[in-house]
C-alpha cells in the first residue's frame, strides 16, 4: 500500500508541477501559446485533481484540524483555477480557432485566465507547503 501511495503522489506532483508552471508561463507571456498548452494543461489539471482527491481520501481521517483545512482550502483554489482556465480561457480559445468573435478581447480573455489561475495555484502551492506546519 506504502509504495501505492508512493506513485499516486508522483503523479500529482508531476502534473500539478506541470499544470503550475505552465500557467505561471502563460500568465507572464500575456497567454501567448495558450491554444498549444490547452489541451495538457486540462489533462494535468484533470489528473492532479484527481490523484488529490484520492489521497485525501487516503489520508484524512476523522475531524479535519487546522493543517486539513489548510490543505482543503488549497485544494479548493485549484478547481477554482481550473474552473477559470476551462471555462474563460477555453473559450475564448475557440473563438480564436473558429475565427469569431474580436482577437485582442480573445488574447486578453485567455491572459485573464492563465493570470487568475497563476494566482489560484500559488495559493495552491502555499497551502500544500502550510498544512504541514499549522
Amino acid at each position: 500500500m506504502q509504495s501505492y501511495l508512493i506513485i499516486i503522489l508522483s503523479l500529482h506532483v508531476l502534473a500539478g508541477v506541470f499544470w503550475a508552471g505552465s500557467t505561471f508561463g502563460l500568465a507572464r507571456t500575456g497567454g501567448t501559446g495558450a491554444a498549444q498548452l490547452f489541451r495538457p494543461q486540462m489533462g494535468a489539471a484533470t489528473v492532479a485533481v484527481l490523484t488529490g482527491a484520492y489521497l485525501w481520501s487516503q489520508m484524512v481521517q476523522g475531524s479535519l484540524a487546522l493543517g486539513e483545512k489548510v490543505l482543503g482550502a488549497g485544494a479548493l483554489c485549484a478547481i477554482i483555477a481550473a474552473g477559470v482556465q476551462g471555462a474563460i480561457g477555453g473559450r475564448a480559445i475557440r473563438r480564436l480557432g473558429g475565427g469569431t468573435g474580436d482577437e485582442a478581447e480573445n488574447r486578453s480573455a485567455i491572459a485573464l485566465s492563465q493570470r487568475i489561475a497563476a494566482g489560484l495555484l500559488g495559493l495552491t502551492v502555499i497551502s500544500m507547503v502550510a498544512s504541514r506546519y499549522v
